[in-house]
């Protein structure tokens, strides 16, 4: 996920490619490091932020400009008027002069500017941090209501970046709940992450687990395991085909729960195909609300994910999304920004993670999700999002209090 952004963990085997500063969930193996130092993948993802942060013009304020030609020409009216007082006023000659050229100079200051400005900022600024949006830039107000194009990075930014437990889909003959604490009962012995979204699911429904016996761990097909007596098996259509189990009363479902973009598996129970089990990283429940208030505005949403062509589509599909792209590296969500700023558009790239940062930095204005966020990507960007949730409710609370 720190290259992809994926939040389903991918199966390697020998041979296989493996990104450095990745995690290995599951046993040992040896790697050939190929690639070394400013080589590395990692590096070469510091190295576009680090590209993009020197490369990115600063704009200029019309405050500047006017002041670049206003200043001087007060300056000078103020010396034509000590001069015309020096020359043709009365006496005291030099008296009239200053007093009148630093009129000339209080006059022509913009003190309601002055004032204007600083406040206008600390106001924005103060509000957004109520609303848990820390600006880190004041210049980012600005642009910010300039902005017609949203990029949204996918997993932890439009979900929650974490594997959890969906559906159980049982076939005739087995009990939703009994199949699912015999699965999630076997799977407290496994190290991969959808075991512990299967085990988490399945306390929170609160089910009792039991003891595992002659656990065994397949790579690439799933586990198996005896739990109180009765043989278990869950992984892959070529687990239970290994083990002589017709997985056919389980298809139509399985394709179902892929169409929604969740990761399906296989559970048999005695010899017998038992339940189809889903894992997904699901939408976060103020995703849909806040994209359509975001196109109420008139902003082109765009979705850049490194997660599969099926699981974007499904994501897309439920939340309105009509152009995206999937299996995206980080070089081509920044290629995205400039051919988008190239048409003319302003651009803002919100997202989490690592491989995030350089289109975050690219972007004019550059948006990271704080909960689940990286620092590199917090660094790059202008705006970082907080906990909204926490936030407001705190705020509840303090006006609720009477003596608060």
């Amino acid at each position: 996920s720190m290259l992809t952004g994926e939040s389903v963990p991918v199966e390697k085997s020998a041979g296989d490619k493996v990104t450095g500063a990745t995690l290995n969930g599951t046993g040992g193996f040896t790697m050939r490091a190929e690639r070394v130092g400013n080589e590395t993948m990692l590096a070469q993802i510091v190295d576009m932020v680090a590209k993009a942060q020197r490369t990115r013009a600063p704009i200029q304020r019309m405050a500047d400009v006017v002041a670049s030609y206003f200043v001087p020409i007060v300056v000078l009216v103020a010396i034509a008027t000590a001069a015309a007082w020096w020359i043709w006023g009365p006496e005291p000659k030099l008296a009239y002069a200053i007093v009148n050229a630093v009129a000339v100079l209080i006059i022509a200051c913009p003190c309601a500017l002055g004032l204007a400005t600083p406040m206008s900022i600390i106001a924005g600024t103060g509000r957004g941090a109520m609303a848990g949006v820390l600006i880190k830039n004041a210049e980012a107000l600005e642009i910010m209501e300039k902005v017609d194009t949203l990029i949204i990075d996918k997993t932890g930014t439009l979900t929650e970046g974490k594997p959890k437990l969906m559906e159980v889909v049982v076939t005739p003959g087995f009990e939703q709940n009994e199949a699912l604490r015999l699965v999630a009962s076997l799977e407290q012995s496994s190290e991969h992450p959808l075991a512990s979204a299967i085990v988490k699911g399945a306390e929170e429904c609160g089910l009792k687990l039991s003891g595992v016996q002659d656990f065994a761990s397949i790579t690439g097909k799933g586990v198996t395991g005896k739990i109180e007596g009765h043989s278990v098996a869950l992984g892959n259509k070529a687990l239970l085909l290994s083990l002589g189990i017709d997985f056919t009363p389980l298809s139509t479902s399985a394709e179902q729960l892929r169409g929604k973009g969740q990761t399906a598996m296989f559970a048999a129970i005695d010899g017998k195909a038992a339940a189809v089990i889903s894992v997904a990283d699901p939408i976060k429940a103020t995703t849909a609300e806040a994209l359509k208030r975001l196109k109420a505005e008139g902003l082109r949403i765009v979705m850049l994910t490194g997660d599969s062509k099926g699981t974007a589509q499904a994501i897309a599909s439920q939340l309105g999304i009509d152009d995206f792209e999937a299996d995206v590296l980080p070089e081509r969500k920044s290629e995205v920004v400039r051919e988008l700023q190239a048409q003319g558009r302003k651009v803002a790239m919100a997202g989490d993670g690592v491989n995030d940062a350089p289109a975050i930095r690219e972007a004019d204005i550059g948006i990271a999700m704080g909960m689940t966020g990286t620092d590199v990507t917090k660094d790059a960007s202008d705006m970082v999002v907080t906990d909204v949730f926490n936030s407001n409710k705190c705020f509840a609370i303090y006006q609720e209090g009477e003596t608060k």
